[in-house]
Parts: C-alpha cells; structure tokens; sequence
C-alpha cells in the first residue's frame, strides 16, 4: 500500500484524531503568519504587546486569497509565503544588526560582514563550534522559508472551503483594525492595529534608493577636501620633530567610563595612568568623538577619524580607500618630513588599504614576531605589539621621526580570555602569555552573560590603557605625541540598547607647547573626559587637528 493510500486509510480509522490534528495545525500556521507579520525587528520590542496585534496585511491576503481561482491562488499562496519568509529572515537580521552593530541589516551592503562574523565566532568558539553555528544559521532560513510558504497554503486552501465564515471574519477583524487606528488604541504602549510589514517594506525600499543615491553623492563629497591640494611644506608645521602615534583602542566607547559597572575599574586605571603619566613628565587633554560606526566594523571608525569624512558604510569605505582623499596619517608621508609605519595586529590578509593611509610599511599579525597564544579574537595582547613596535620600529636611529598608525586588539569581543601585564624585559616572542591565556575564562561562558560582558569588558579596557601609557612612560620622550582613542562602543548587550556612539580620545605630550595649541577646544586636563566635555563627529577631527597645528587649507575641486 503506498504512503497516500495508508495516510488515508489512518484518516479513515481516527476521524476524532484526524479533525484535531488538522486544527491543530491550522492554528498554528495561522499563528505563524500572525507572528511574522507582526514580528519586531528590535530585540527589546520582542514583549507579548507587539504580537497582540491584528496585521492588516493578514486581512488584505485573505481578501485576494479567497477570490483567486485555484490554480493561481496555490501560486500566490506559495510566493507569498516565501515573501513571508523572506521578510522573517530580514527582521530577524535586523535583530541581530542593532544588537551588534546599533543600525539594521542592509541588504545592498552587509553581506560582506557575515564572513567577518564566521571568523569571530571560529576564534570565540572554535572551528567546530563555529561551523555548528553556521549550518544552524543556514538551517534556521531554510525552515522558516518553508514553514511559511506551507503555512499560508493551508490557511489558502481552508479559507476556500469555508467561504462565507472567512468573509465574515475579514469583515469583523476590518472594522475592530479601522476602529483601532481611528481611536489609537494601544495595549502597553503598542498600537493595536498594526502594519508594521508594509511600513517595513516601504522602509526597506526607501534604504535601496537612499543607498543608491548615497553612493554617487558621496563620490562626489569625497573628491572635495579642503586640505587636498595643500602643499607638503605646509601641513602641520607646528608638530615637525614630534614622533607622532595615532593609537585606536578596539570597543573603547563612552560606557567604559560612565556605565555604573565598568566605570569604577576604568577610572581608577585613567587617574592612575593620568598621575603616572604626569610624574613622567607627560600631560594630556581628553574630548569626546561620536563614531560613525557601533559595536563592530572597526576600520569604519578609522578611515572617519582619518579622513575627516563620515564613512558609515561599506561602500564610502570601498570608495575613499581606493580614492585620493587626504588622510591625516598621509598628511605626514606628503610632507616627506616623516616616516610612516602601521602596526596592525589584527589584519591578517592582504591590505590595500595602506596605500590610502600613506604608511610606508606596515606590520600585520604575522610580522611582529609572536609566538603565544591568541588571545580568542585578538591575535596578541597589546602589550606585545606595543613592545614590538619598540623593538622593529621606534627604537631605530632614523634621519627622520616617525609617524606611527596602531591598532590594539586585546579588547575586541567576547573578552575572554583576557591578557595580564607581565615584566617587560619579560616578553620575549609572547611565550610568556602561554599560562595566562590558558588560565583565562571560556569566550563561551561570557558572551551569554550580560553582567559578566561588561566585567570582563571593563577589565579588558584597563589593560589595554595600562599597556599604552606604560609603553610611554617607558619609551617615550620630549618629542613624543600621542593621540589615542576609541573606535567605537561595545555592542549593546554591555552599553545598552540606548547608548550614545561617544569615545573618547585623548592627545598627550611633554611638550607644553603641544597642548597649548589645543586649548582652545575646550577639552579636559588628563585622560578621563569630563561628561559635558565638548561632543564632536569623529568626522570633524582632521581638518580641526591639521588646523590646529598649523596647516594651511588648500581646497581640492570636485
């Protein structure tokens, strides 16, 4: 007997079973469809509010639905339901995106990343771990995609067979949604009626035109630069003779110094490096920057506070790498007044990106010499890459100072394990960190733990301060200046679902004469920022630090 016929004859036998097992999965596919439609793509709007809604859409499909003749009603069924699916999967990305990256999932621009998410979570959670993550990504798509393409052909084929009920309850649920809408009725703060797909539709349609419009826009924005055909003889005239580094601490955001758990640590290590600093001779002053980038995308960060362009998107980064606007760091290179180095512990692939910067040579993850561990993401600890830049670069008799671009890892996510200061005549190839990385806590059992994140986050920041100004203290001298600051702030599971895009960024100098240029910014004396510290666009610093140290604009043309 072949398995239609068995299926027919149990039909035949359990009529009692059969009709509640065909209810039961008409509720559910019915309750399906409710709950994609009105699906939130926010994680702190998943509450029972947003899903005790009646979705407009549900009533004007089951409107064209039941007055479809066959054939072309299974059609629309089907495409409406992977339709469905398709805008389940795209709110469940934006859930994703704002929890990690603060903005929503933009289907022009962000594929990309997904490669760069597969080779954190290898670090975070191993090869395997990773790879069970990823098939259960890709599994998770596919059954939401059938599941809901099935579930709105059986609501289809039950509306036709019950007509006249279905039109009385279109009719019914259409004036409870208008009278909804006309009264604004809410439950919870949440309007009762809903149209949240439409409106999502629209929203994501009107980001395709935006994206696309932004693109020819921004090329043109980006061929403009007041400082483009300058003359090297007068660009920052006023720091000749400095050996300048230009350092960015990964995640360092506004709530590692303010957020109640990760302030105090953080503090404590910024007075101290502060006090430090200054019995050694060296003085700073500390503002605020907003990023253009949240939670991830570092290199957007960057290429804004370099640039002087506000670069928030794959594409403007694509576009002004591979163009001729004027870094700060090649600001330097084009006075033929510095040599230039980078030290990027975390590339680990080719980077085309130096040319744009202007480094004359760059150092990834594989030249610096380390021997250790990883420290999960983080090829090595700060302190060694640090150490490293002394040995290969900083300490080298040279005709010329140096102008140095470096990017410390150690507090990128999940901050576990994190690394310790050891000695450092201690640090040899970074075998010492073998024990300590060992010791460390599991990536696995942090980054579900919200409290524990900002812990451990707020620790990985200390060291990462405490390594930075150590090194100066140590290796630096009359002509060192130093500007460092964050690229941009944690993920919101450790800042918050609110938290502003701040970091902060501080320039530091023996040289009175250094600060004393700046004084009119409005900054605060040493490395804490004050809250009500000047804010401006990570954006604005370039053409205010070329300004402020003496460089004289030359506007390029579009």
């Amino acid at each position: 007997m072949r398995p239609r016929r068995r299926l027919r004859a149990w039909r035949a036998r359990h009529p009692g079973v059969t009709r509640v097992l065909a209810l039961a999965v008409t509720v559910l596919a019915g309750a399906l469809v409710v709950v994609s439609l009105v699906l939130p793509n926010r994680a702190e709007n998943l509450r029972l509010a947003y899903f005790a809604r009646i979705p407009v859409e549900a009533l004007m499909g089951a409107v064209v639905l039941t007055a479809l003749p066959r054939r072309p009603r299974l059609v629309a069924a089907w495409l409406g339901g992977i339709a469905l699916g398709v805008l389940t999967v795209l709110n469940l990305l934006d859930i994703g995106f704002n929890q990690y990256l603060g903005r929503g999932f933009n289907v022009m621009l962000d594929w990309p990343l997904f490669s760069d998410a597969e080779s954190y979570l290898e670090d975070a959670l191993g090869r395997a771990g990773a790879l069970g993550v990823v098939v259960a990504a890709i599994a998770i798509v596919l059954v939401v995609l059938v599941l809901s393409a099935l579930a709105v052909v059986r609501l289809s084929g039950v509306m036709v067979r019950n007509r006249a009920t279905t039109a009385r309850a279109v009719l019914v649920l259409s004036m409870v949604w208008m009278t909804c809408t006309a009264l604004g009725l809410q439950n919870g703060g949440v309007p009762l009626a809903s149209e949240s797909t439409v409106r999502m539709v629209e929203h994501r349609t009107d980001l395709l035109r935006q994206t696309i419009r932004d693109d020819r826009e921004f090329a043109r924005t980006a061929r403009a630069d007041a400082f483009g055909d300058t003359p090297g003889s007068q660009l920052v005239p006023d720091l000749r003779g400095k050996d300048m580094i230009f350092t960015f601490i990964e995640s360092y955001g506004r709530s590692a110094i303010e957020d109640p758990v990760m302030a105090p640590g953080v503090g404590r290590t910024l007075q101290d490096s502060t006090a430090a600093l200054a019995k050694a001779g060296f003085h700073a002053k500390s503002g605020w920057l907003t990023s253009a980038t949240y939670g991830g995308s570092s290199w957007l960060g960057h290429s804004t506070f370099l640039s002087g362009l506000w670069i928030d998107n794959q594409n403007r980064y694509r576009t002004v790498t591979a163009g001729d606007h004027l870094s700060l760091t090649k600001a330097f290179k084009k006075t033929g007044a510095w040599d230039t180095v980078g030290v990027m512990p975390g590339v680990q692939k080719g980077w085309p990106e130096q040319r744009f910067y202007g480094l004359d040579k760059v150092y990834n993850a594989f030249q610096l010499g380390y021997k250790g561990p990883k420290f999960s993401w983080s090829t090595m600890p700060d302190q060694y890459a640090l150490q490293a830049f002394q040995r290969l670069e900083h300490s080298r008799k040279r005709d010329k100072p140096l102008m140095s671009e470096i990017i410390l890892t150690s507090s990128h996510q999940p901050w576990a394990p994190i690394p310790k200061m050891v000695g450092w005549d201690r640090l040899g190839d970074g075998s010492v960190f073998d024990a300590i990385e060992k010791a460390g806590n599991n990536p696995a059992d942090i980054i579900t733990d919200s409290t524990r994140s900002k812990e451990e986050y707020g620790k990985s920041i200390q060291y990462s301060v405490t390594a930075l100004t150590q090194w100066l203290e140590r290796y630096g001298d009359d002509n060192t200046v130093l500007v460092f600051l964050g690229d941009h702030q944690p993920i919101s599971r450790v800042s918050g679902n609110h938290a502003s895009r701040d970091v902060p960024c501080a320039i530091v100098a023996k040289d009175p004469k250094v600060l004393d240029k700046i004084a009119g910014w409005g900054w605060t004396d040493g490395l804490r920022p004050a809250h009500n510290a000047p804010v401006w666009k990570m954006s604005s610093f370039r053409d205010r630090f070329l300004t402020a140290y003496g460089s004289t604009p030359h506007p390029s043309k579009r």
